[in-house]
C-alpha cells in the first residue's frame, strides 16, 4: 500500500507543479545583455517557467550587487562576469559549481575556472576602432597600433572610456599594462593625456556621443570592439561595407570573455542548471552575434553572414592572468585616476 501511494504521488508531482503555475527564474544581467524574445520563450515553454531579467548596470556594478547580497541573493543566475572581474567573483564565493554537459563544446582557451563555478558564454576583443572616411578625407594614415596614439598627428583624435566605470574602458587600460608593463603603461597614459585624449564614463557616451563615424562628435578614434564594424553594417541596410575598422596588431586588443554562474542560495537549482545548459545550446549561441555582438563560446556555432564577413578576432590579444588583475586592479585604477584628473 505504501509503495502504491509513493508511486501515485511521484506520478502526480508534475501535474501538481503545473497546477501551481510556472516557476520564475531570475537572472541578474549587465546593461549590455540582450537576447531574442522568441529564444527566451523557447526555454520558458520547454521548462514551464518564466525568466525574469534583472538589470544590474555595467559588469562591475552588477557583480558588486551579487556580492553585497550573497546571503540573500537577488537572482538565481548571474550573467556577465567578464575576464577583468573573474577572480574577484570567484574569491567572493558566490557561485554554486556546475559543469554543464555542453561544456565539451566550448573553446578550451575560454575555460578559465577549473572548478566549474562559472561557464564561458561568449567572447570578443576590445580594441581601437577608427572612422575610415574621416582619415581618407584628410589623407592621414589611420593608427596601426596603440603606440601611434601618442604621435602629434593624432592629437585630439582619441576618445576612451573611464576604466573605473566602463568594462571596455577597463579592458583597454589593461591592454596597456599587458603591452608595456606597469610603470611604462602609466608613462604611456601620461603621453596620451598630453596628446589630448578624451575620457568618457561609458561606451555609449564615447561611441554615440563623440565618435565621428556614429555621431556628430569630433573624435575619429574610439575604444570599442573588433565586432563593431559588423554591427555598423547590420544596423545600416544601405551599407555594403563598414564605415569603421578595428586595430588588431599583436598586443593591441584585450580578449573579454563573459561568464554565467549559478548563485549560491538559489531555490531553483535544477532550473538554474538547465538555464546554463540553455546558454550553451545552439539556439542561444546562434542568437549571440546579432544581439550582443560577441562571438559564441561554443566552437562550430553557425554565424550570420554579416558576422562572418566583418567581425574579427585578434590573433595575438593582450593577456593578464585574472589573478593578477584582481590583485592589481584597485591600485592601478587609483593611480590612473590621479594621473588623468584635469
Amino acid at each position: 500500500m505504501r509503495s502504491f501511494l509513493f508511486t501515485l504521488i511521484f506520478l502526480a508531482a508534475p501535474l501538481l507543479a503545473s497546477a501551481a503555475g510556472p516557476r520564475e527564474l531570475t537572472v541578474l544581467v549587465h546593461s549590455s545583455f540582450s537576447a531574442s524574445t522568441d529564444v527566451i520563450a523557447s526555454f520558458e515553454a520547454e521548462h514551464n517557467c518564466t525568466v525574469r531579467f534583472l538589470q544590474g548596470g555595467d559588469a562591475g556594478l552588477t557583480l558588486n550587487q551579487a556580492i553585497l547580497t550573497k546571503h540573500a541573493p537577488l537572482a538565481d543566475v548571474l550573467f556577465g562576469v567578464d575576464t577583468t572581474f573573474l577572480s574577484r567573483a570567484l574569491n567572493a564565493d558566490i557561485f554554486e559549481p556546475y559543469r554543464s554537459p555542453a561544456l565539451g563544446g566550448v573553446r578550451p582557451e575560454l575555460l578559465l575556472d577549473s572548478q566549474g563555478r562559472v561557464t564561458p558564454i561568449d567572447f570578443g576583443d576590445v580594441c581601437l576602432n577608427y572612422d575610415r572616411a574621416w582619415f581618407a578625407a584628410r589623407g592621414l594614415q589611420p593608427p596601426r597600433d596603440i603606440l601611434d596614439l601618442v604621435r602629434p598627428e593624432y592629437a585630439g583624435l582619441l576618445v576612451v572610456q573611464h576604466p573605473a566605470t566602463s568594462s571596455p574602458g577597463l579592458a583597454f587600460f589593461l591592454t596597456t599594462i599587458a603591452r608595456f608593463g606597469e610603470d611604462e603603461a602609466f608613462s604611456f597614459w601620461e603621453r596620451l593625456k598630453a596628446n589630448g585624449v578624451l575620457v568618457r564614463p561609458g561606451w555609449k557616451e564615447a561611441y554615440w556621443g563623440d565618435f565621428t563615424a556614429a555621431s556628430k562628435g569630433k573624435r575619429p578614434i574610439v575604444v570599442s570592439y573588433a565586432t563593431s564594424p559588423a554591427a555598423e553594417v547590420h544596423f545600416n541596410p544601405n551599407a555594403t561595407e563598414p564605415p569603421t575598422a578595428a586595430v588588431l596588431t599583436p598586443g593591441a586588443a584585450f580578449r573579454q570573455v563573459e561568464f554565467a554562474g549559478i548563485l549560491k542560495g538559489t531555490t531553483n537549482l535544477d532550473l538554474a542548471q538547465q538555464f546554463i545548459d540553455f546558454l550553451l545550446s545552439p539556439r542561444f549561441q546562434e542568437d549571440i552575434p546579432l544581439q550582443m555582438f560577441m562571438f559564441p563560446a561554443v566552437e562550430g556555432t553557425r554565424l550570420p553572414e554579416v558576422f562572418r564577413r566583418w567581425a574579427q578576432q585578434a590573433e595575438s590579444p593582450a593577456w593578464i592572468a585574472p589573478e593578477r588583475i584582481d590583485t592589481g586592479r584597485e591600485v592601478w585604477l587609483t593611480r590612473w585616476t590621479r594621473l588623468m584628473q584635469p
